[in-house]
C-alpha cells in the first residue's frame, strides 16, 4: 500500500507509517499515512519561517487563484472525498459529502476575501498628519485539528491563514489523516509555493508538543479537548504567541410547553445523536418543562425506533459508528455512570452487531436526570443524552446556563417572548431557535464562551482578527 507522506518545504517525505482504519469495518484499511518525528516538525517550522517573507508580500490575485482552484477541485471531487471522510471518520455518506461541500465553500469564501482586504484611513487629531490602519499577517501559524470534522475544520483554519498571507505548519488528528492529506495535495497542485504549507502528521505528544515548544510558531489555532487546550494556552503564554482555542461543550436544548412537538423532537434527536453525537455543538442536555415532558420523551423514544445505526456507507443509515474503540469505551463508561447516578436509561445504549466489524452503539437516552450528575456536567462526545425535567422557562434558562461550557444553546418554543429572551440571555456563543444546536453556516462567526473557547471567532470575515495583526502608520503631509 502506498504511504501518504508528510509535506515539508515542498517535498513529500516520510517512511514510517500508521494504518488509517474504517470504524464501520475495521477490516478495511483506508490507507497508510506517514508519522512525523520531532525533527520533521522542526524542519517544517523552519520551512514555514523561510517562506513567510515572500508569501506575506504575495499579490492578492495569486492567493485568490490558489484558493479558488482548491475550492473548485474540492467541490468537483465531493463524492470521492466525502466517501473518504465517511470511511475514515464514520459519518454517513450524506454527511461526509455535505461536509466536503462545506470545505469547498470555505475555500471559495476566503478566495473572495483575498480581494476584499481593507484598512482604514483616518484624520489625526494633529494637523497635517494622516493615519492609516492596516492588517498584516501574523507569521508562522500552527494548526492543530480534531478528528470529528476531518475536512471542514482544516479548511476553516488553513484557508484564512493563507488568505491573509501567513505560512502554515499543519498537524491533523492522527486518527483521520486522509482528508487532511487530500486538502494539502490539492493546495500544492493549485500552485502554492514551497514551504508555505507544511503537513506533519503524527502523535500530538511529538508533533504537537514540538510546535508548542518552538518560538518560531507565532500563532496556534487549536480545536480539541479542554485538557489539551489548556496545555496549548500555557505553552503559548510562555512564547507570547497568539492562540485560539475551540474546546468542549455541554450544550443545552430547551423544550418549552408551547413548543411544536414535531419540531422539538426532530431538533433534539438531530442535536443529540446525529453524527453519532461526536460534535462539539451536539446537545447532550435536553431540558424540558413539565407540561410537555412526558409527551416529548415518548415521542423521542418513538423517533429513535426508526433511526438506523449501521455502516456509514450503506444506503439508509442515519447514524454511523463511534470513531474508535477508545471513544466507544468512553461512551459506554458514561452510560454506566448515568445508571449509577440514578438516571433512568429509557432507550438504547447497547453495543450493536452489524454485517461488518465496527464500533456500533445505539443512541442512549436518559430520563430522570439532574443537572448535577456527571452525565449532565461532563462532555461525553457520543450518542448519549440526558433529559432534565424543569418547572418553567425561568428554571430552564437557569439550568441551561449552569455549565462550565458555553458553545451552543438551543430552544424549542412558539413564543416570540421566550425566544427573544433566550437569545439575549443564553450564555453561549451561538443560539438556535427551533433548530438543532449543531449546524452552522460557513460565512458567519463560530465560537463560544466560558470553557468552550478562547480568543477571537473562527470563520467568515471575523477570522481576520486571529490571522492578522493591526498596524497603525502616521504620515506628515
Amino acid at each position: 500500500m502506498t504511504i501518504h507522506q508528510n509535506l515539508i518545504a515542498g517535498e513529500w517525505v516520510g517512511s514510517e507509517a500508521i494504518k488509517n482504519v474504517n470504524p464501520s469495518n475495521t477490516d478495511d484499511v483506508v490507507g497508510e499515512y506517514a508519522r512525523a518525528s520531532a525533527d520533521d516538525t522542526k524542519a517544517a517550522i523552519a520551512a514555514a519561517k523561510a517562506a513567510f517573507p515572500a508569501w506575506s508580500r504575495s499579490g492578492i490575485l495569486e492567493r485568490h487563484a490558489i484558493l479558488r482552484k482548491t475550492a473548485d477541485e474540492i467541490i468537483a471531487r465531493k463524492d470521492e472525498l466525502g466517501r473518504l471522510l465517511s470511511r475514515e471518520e464514520g459519518k454517513t455518506l450524506a454527511e461526509g459529502i455535505g461536509e466536503t461541500v462545506r470545505a469547498g465553500q470555505i475555500f471559495d469564501f476566503f478566495a473572495g476575501e483575498c480581494l476584499r482586504l481593507a484598512g482604514e484611513t483616518l484624520p489625526s487629531v494633529r494637523p497635517n498628519i494622516g493615519v492609516e490602519i492596516t492588517r498584516e499577517p501574523v507569521g508562522v501559524v500552527g494548526i492543530i485539528t480534531p478528528w470529528n470534522f476531518p475536512i471542514a475544520i482544516p479548511a476553516w483554519k488553513i484557508a484564512p491563514a493563507l488568505c491573509y498571507g501567513n505560512t502554515v505548519v499543519f498537524k491533523p488528528a492522527e486518527l483521520v489523516p486522509g482528508c487532511s492529506w487530500a486538502i494539502v495535495d490539492i493546495l500544492v497542485r493549485a500552485g502554492l509555493p514551497k514551504g508555505v504549507l507544511n503537513l506533519v502528521m503524527g502523535k500530538g505528544s511529538v508533533v504537537g508538543q514540538t510546535m508548542l515548544d518552538s518560538p518560531d510558531v507565532h500563532a496556534i489555532t487549536f480545536t480539541g479537548s479542554t485538557g489539551t487546550g489548556k496545555r496549548v494556552a500555557a505553552a503559548s503564554v510562555e512564547h507570547n504567541r497568539k492562540y485560539q482555542l475551540e474546546m468542549g461543550g455541554k450544550n443545552p436544548f430547551v423544550v418549552l410547553d408551547d413548543a411544536d412537538l414535531t419540531v422539538a423532537v426532530e431538533a433534539a434527536v438531530n442535536s443529540a445523536f446525529f453524527s453519532t453525537g461526536q460534535r462539539c455543538t451536539a446537545s447532550s442536555r435536553v431540558i424540558v418543562t413539565e407540561g410537555i415532558h412526558d409527551r416529548f420523551v415518548a415521542a423521542v423514544g418513538e423517533r429513535l425506533k426508526s433511526v438506523v445505526v449501521d455502516d456509514a456507507l450503506k444506503a439508509g443509515t442515519h447514524i454511523g459508528p463511534v470513531v474508535d474503540q477508545s471513544q466507544l469505551k468512553q461512551d459506554t463508561d458514561y452510560i454506566e455512570i448515568g445508571r449509577q447516578e440514578g438516571a433512568k436509561l429509557a432507550f438504547g445504549g447497547e453495543l450493536l452487531k452489524r454485517d461488518t466489524p465496527g464500533f456500533y452503539l445505539s443512541p442512549a437516552l436518559f430520563t430522570e436526570a439532574t443537572n448535577d450528575m456527571r452525565i449532565s456536567r461532563e462532555e461525553i462526545f457520543g450518542p448519549v443524552a440526558a433529559v432534565i425535567r424543569v418547572k418553567d422557562y425561568e428554571e430552564a434558562l437557569a439550568v441551561a446556563n449552569d455549565t462550565p461550557f458555553g458553545l451552543s444553546s438551543g430552544i424549542a418554543t412558539t413564543s416570540l417572548k421566550h425566544a427573544t429572551h433566550f437569545k439575549r440571555n443564553a450564555e453561549a456563543g451561538m443560539v438556535m431557535v427551533n433548530l438543532p444546536t449543531a449546524g452552522v453556516d460557513f460565512h458567519v462567526p463560530f465560537g463560544g464562551r466560558k470553557g468552550s473557547s478562547y480568543g477571537s471567532r473562527e470563520q467568515g470575515k471575523y477570522a481576520n482578527e486571529f490571522y492578522t495583526t493591526v498596524k497603525t502608520a502616521y504620515t506628515l503631509a
